[in-house]
């Protein structure tokens, strides 16, 4: 890559000669350019910049963002993951270093745990409700053959007639 070789005159240790831009991050983490700029505006990407302003990545910016969308996933805040991210290997491998896990980050991960145990909880609630009341429902769909079509995804003029035919 021929972009390699400028970079390395100005970044020759920080990223081992390995260099991509963001729509080329973007493709292989399939994440979308506005999310990696919103990282860098989040303190989770730290991109270096060429002398056009392009934003120019180390190849290890794709473990790093595919750690970021897991943890993301996970429900974690981007303002919980920033406080950790920097203690994260540079691998698949997401564990926490004991080293790293301050109080201040256990007590982070503890609240977010609990955030997202209340969220399943409240939608446990909320399926379990709306499970009820179509417990009720079903008897009278069965006593209007109408309601119980539309329900099933027929339409009314499917249903059989005793009078069609005659």
């Amino acid at each position: 890559m021929q972009i390699s070789k400028v970079l390395e005159e100005f970044f020759p240790t920080e990223c081992g000669g390995d260099f991509i831009r963001i729509g080329e991050l973007a493709q292989r983490t399939q994440v979308p350019t506005r999310l990696l700029r919103y990282y860098e505006e989040q303190g989770l990407l730290s991109p270096m910049r060429a002398e056009n302003g392009y934003r120019i990545y180390c190849e290890t910016s794709v473990t790093r963002v595919q750690q970021i969308r897991g943890l993301l996933d996970a429900g974690l805040s981007t303002r919980t993951i920033r406080s950790f991210l920097p203690c994260l290997r540079q691998s698949d491998d997401s564990s926490l270093p004991p080293t790293c896990v301050t109080p201040e980050v256990a007590g982070a991960l503890q609240q977010e745990a609990e955030k997202i145990q209340k969220l399943i909880d409240s939608l446990t609630r909320s399926r379990d409700a709306l499970n009820a009341y179509l417990a009720t429902l079903h008897p009278a769909l069965k006593s209007d053959p109408a309601r119980a079509a539309k329900r099933e995804g027929r339409s009314q003029s499917s249903l059989a007639s005793p009078f069609r035919g005659r």
